[in-house]
């Protein structure tokens, strides 16, 4: 059964601001985008920058609004739309699925300490506001030191600032943040792109522990992991699904995708990734101009003023 479920989501934005700005030229970020994400499964969404992948996760949690489509989340055995949900409804849905942002550095506050990062969120959630006459500052501070220790961490950081840390230890501390609330879906939003590769490798095999984990504790841990990278993604997530312009063009298990990728973008993506482009014949090294066909296959992305179609039909396989 899936976990979470989206159907045909659609974004655009006006593309003027201020007031004096006229209302009626869009970008269209998000065109008729549908996956599902199963329970202790984890799916990659994988693109070049602007293909939509950040917008359709922020859509997940509702910090930016669909302009259509839905958003379904399991609960109690049936499907909740997540558009009608408001107030302490949003606030529980948001601690069973939680986001961790690209750059740490901008999402952690430099003027508290690690323990106020990890339990400021937490005591404005619906679980804390339902029992926060049993939580006290020393079951809230074993909490945070338990989380922290999960993420490879010692409880005795927990007084220190982030800037003492380096960058893959306050990737670290936001990961911690995010498990705190014991969420059902992690949201991973370019958590590796901007770490070494040495430390990407100890932050992957890091989610996959903690995934593991929770499957051996009988709970549900699911990802929605986005990259650029291919081969980063093909190692961490059970399917992929890719994006170009707005649209989910291909769809596919990750051990699959390499060998049977259909969509000349993915193969541009793969060959990209390894720099042999004669792995994928007809696919030449240098991308085409805008406008320009070519012979990759790959069709230039539509004017922003205009409606955006699919480039070319989705090539979605089976799901196992």
């Amino acid at each position: 059964m899936s976990l979470l479920t989206v159907s045909n989501l659609q974004k655009r934005f006006n593309l003027e601001a201020g007031f004096f700005a006229q209302f009626g030229r869009f970008v269209t970020a998000v065109d008729g985008v549908s996956f599902s994400i199963g329970k202790n499964e984890s799916y990659g969404l994988v693109g070049e920058s602007g293909c939509g992948k950040t917008t359709t996760a922020r859509m997940l949690v509702r910090m930016y609004e669909p302009d259509g489509g839905t958003i379904t989340f399991d609960r109690d055995g049936g499907q909740a739309n997540i558009g009608t949900l408001r107030g302490r409804e949003l606030r529980r849905y948001r601690q069973r699925v939680k986001y961790v942002f690209q750059d740490p550095a901008r999402s952690l506050n430099p003027r508290m300490s690690v323990h106020d990062v990890l339990v400021s969120g937490f005591l404005w959630s619906g679980t804390a506001k339902a029992s926060r006459v049993r939580i006290g500052g020393a079951e809230l501070r074993e909490k945070a030191a338990s989380a922290l220790e999960e993420v490879g961490l010692s409880a005795t950081d927990l007084d220190k600032r982030p800037s003492e840390f380096s960058g893959g230890q306050r990737q670290r501390i936001s990961i911690a943040r995010s498990l705190l609330p014991q969420p059902e879906l992690l949201i991973c939003d370019e958590v590796v792109s901007a770490l070494d590769v040495s430390v990407q490798s100890r932050i992957l095999n890091l989610l996959l522990d903690i995934r593991e984990k929770r499957i051996r504790e009988n709970r549900v841990m699911s990802f929605l992991f986005i990259a650029h990278d291919l081969k980063v993604a093909c190692y961490f997530c059970d399917r992929i699904g890719v994006m170009y312009a707005g649209n989910l063009v291909e769809e596919a298990p990750a051990a699959n995708l390499w060998s049977d990728c259909r969509h000349p973008y993915t193969r541009m993506l793969f060959a990209s990734a390894t720099g042999m482009t004669a792995s994928f014949p007809g696919l030449k090294g240098a991308r085409k101009p805008a406008g320009d066909d070519g012979d990759s296959g790959i069709p230039a992305a539509p004017s922003p003023t205009v409606a955006r179609k699919p480039p070319i039909a989705a090539s979605k396989r089976s799901r196992p």
